[in-house]
């Protein structure tokens, strides 16, 4: 199963701990970003994970940042 992730600067920390796992677990990741905890704007990155699952690329998606409402809302 493929799965995109992506996170603002504020998740960078579990995003690669979750992203780790996965992977340890078998699971294939495409990893939207962001790729440091340098700050950076969410939807930049969470919008482009949340295209991979819509248009089929990926079939599944974790998407964080800080407090969760922005990412959900993208």
């Amino acid at each position: 199963m493929k799965i995109a992730m992506a996170t603002d600067h504020a998740a960078f920390s579990l995003k690669e701990k979750i992203k780790n796992y996965l992977l340890s677990s078998g699971y294939e990741i495409i990893d939207f970003g962001c790729y440091s905890e340098e700050p950076v704007d969410y939807p930049l990155f969470i919008s482009k994970a949340a295209r991979a699952v819509a248009n089929g690329q990926c079939e599944r998606g974790v998407v964080m940042c800080g407090s969760g409402i922005g990412a959900s809302i993208v």
